[in-house]
């Protein structure tokens, strides 16, 4: 391969290739990967997860999946790709599972903010990305799936459409529906 794992992979990138060079072991073709997927995973993985920390490692778990199971892919009309959002997507969910189970007894924390530095802009962003990771969760599935692989993990259209096995039209509705009960539900200033 001429490309190293620190080049942007080319518009005539050939997938199946690069895939299957890191199933025979290949460990430029495994970086070429993971660096072309991680900032996806790890956006679509953050917008769910509302600590830094849990997103990074939820992400490693993710990464640690997709090389258990390499070998076992095999292209079947859907994009490898798909096959790595289904195991975050999976991830994220089983890690949710645990929290909760695991958040009936949280501890609190003895950790006291420092007054002296402003962070009002930082605050009122994160008070805001909450607000809307609640109204998300309090969507339909079908349209909070949707919602948080268009604008958390930044795929396209016919992307979230091929993780989610919907036709692209049904992702503009189920986008569009989502988007019009985000807006009741938020109060956007």
């Amino acid at each position: 391969m001429a490309e190293t794992a620190t080049d942007e992979l080319a518009p005539d990138f050939d997938e199946q290739a690069v895939v299957e060079a890191a199933q025979n072991g290949d460990r430029e073709a495994l970086s070429l990967l993971y660096d072309h997927y991680f900032p996806r995973v790890y956006r679509y993985v953050a917008s769910r997860l509302s600590s830094t920390e849990d997103a990074e490692d939820v992400t490693t778990e993710i990464f640690l999946r997709v090389i258990e199971n390499l070998r076992s892919f095999t292209f079947r009309g859907l994009p490898f790709g798909a096959w790595v959002f289904r195991i975050a997507r999976n991830e994220v969910v089983s890690f949710v599972r645990r929290r909760k189970v695991r958040s009936q007894a949280a501890p609190l924390t003895d950790t006291i903010p420092d007054p002296a530095p402003d962070h009002t802009e930082e605050v009122h962003t994160a008070l805001t990305m909450e607000v809307v990771r609640a109204a998300t969760a309090k969507l339909p599935e079908a349209q909070r799936q949707v919602i948080e692989l268009r604008f958390g993990a930044g795929l396209s259209v016919a992307e979230t459409a091929r993780v989610l096995g919907k036709t692209e039209n049904n992702v503009k509705v189920l986008q569009h529906k989502a988007i019009a009960k985000l807006q009741t539900m938020v109060p956007f200033q």
